[in-house]
């Protein structure tokens, strides 16, 4: 305890919401302090990383679908989990040392937010990936746990708290009680499918090939799960299908909210799946104490209502809903040595 102390004077120990669109880093006493897309542009082939390895993030996202045959934009994790191994070690080399700084003699302690159904084999890959990062040590939280304590919820009372957190490659949708997670339900359809189904829409409707980031400019723009608000539009540029070359169209916010129906639907399946497995007693409290929604995907114009209305219980947006897991992971950070002992972790005490 008192060499983890004064190690603790030689590095900084942070907080890790490992996303599949982007990485949020918080730093103990500090918030958050680095917020980027998980995003790494490699030389076509390999796994190193352009610019002296500094090609992650806002830089490298610059360059999706815009990179010549001699360079690659990887997105390293998919589904919220990693797909790329020594790519996402590249990522989190960048981040972590962009954090903690060259200078410091000692690896911190990191605290990641992994999805909840993710495998063995995907968390072991987490860990290995952070520790070859320069990690000193690791620990694995389930992001239902860090989401709903980042929000607020009081998930360590005698009373049922809901989260829905609706990331990039995965919907977590839990009920927790007793500083535990009661039931979960974890589905990989989230914000990615939502641009990947715009962009079929496109296809399909008016023969334009859009490209990720445009669809994704769409779903924040004019996106909506349930009718809120006046109808809009917006013109989207993309390339004929038919001539091959670039072309521009009008699209409304109703087509939209129509394309986006089979991913929301998916993810109001989950929910209603999970509600019905909640003992007796944990839904009695669920209809006073509501749903909340995290993660980029509550942002869609619309979600709390539709499942508002799908469930009978309300729901609603959490504050700052895009930095609620990796602000759990800052409190879990200060309380380590209260919380240590939930977490997974593969590293010995020092």
């Amino acid at each position: 305890m008192f060499l983890e102390n004064l190690l603790g004077w030689f590095s900084v120990d942070m907080g890790i919401d490992l996303g599949t669109c982007n990485t949020l880093v918080c730093v103990r006493g500090e918030g958050i302090v680095l917020n980027e897309p998980s995003v790494v542009a490699v030389k076509r082939g390999t796994s190193r990383v352009l610019n002296n390895g500094n090609a992650v993030g806002w830089s490298a996202k610059e360059m999706l679908g815009k990179t010549p045959g001699s360079i690659s934009a990887i997105r390293p994790l998919k589904d919220g989990v990693i797909s790329d191994f020594e790519i996402t070690e590249a990522m989190l080399s960048y981040f972590i040392r962009k954090v903690n700084g060259r200078s410091r003699i000692f690896g911190p302690r990191v605290v990641i937010a992994v999805p909840s159904g993710i495998t063995a084999v995907e968390k072991r890959a987490v860990l290995d990936s952070a520790e070859r990062a320069g990690a000193r040590r690791v620990y694995l939280v389930e992001e239902p746990m860090a989401a709903g304590i980042g929000a607020g919820l009081p998930i360590v009372e005698p009373t049922a708290s809901m989260i829905v957190d609706i990331g990039g490659g995965t919907t977590e949708v839990a009920i927790m009680s007793l500083a535990d997670i009661a039931i979960c339900e974890s589905v990989r359809v989230a914000g990615d499918d939502m641009d990947e189904a715009i962009m079929n829409h496109m296809k399909k409707t008016y023969n334009l090939t859009i490209g990720e980031q445009t669809a994704e400019r769409i779903k924040i723009e004019i996106g909506s799960a349930a009718p809120v608000g006046e109808p809009m539009s917006m013109d989207v540029r993309g390339r004929d299908n038919v001539s091959g070359l670039p072309r521009k169209t009008v699209v409304t916010s109703e087509e939209v909210r129509e394309a986006l129906q089979e991913p929301v639907g998916a993810i109001i399946e989950t929910v209603m799946r999970t509600l019905e497995r909640a003992e007796p007693e944990l839904a009695a409290d669920l209809v006073d104490n509501g749903i909340t929604l995290v993660g980029g995907g509550a942002l869609l114009r619309g979600m709390d209502v539709i499942l508002s209305n799908a469930t009978g219980i309300d729901a609603v947006v959490a504050d700052e809903p895009l930095t609620a897991v990796a602000r759990g992971t800052s409190i879990y950070l200060e309380n380590l040595e209260e919380w240590k002992a939930t977490m997974e972790s593969d590293l010995d005490e020092m």
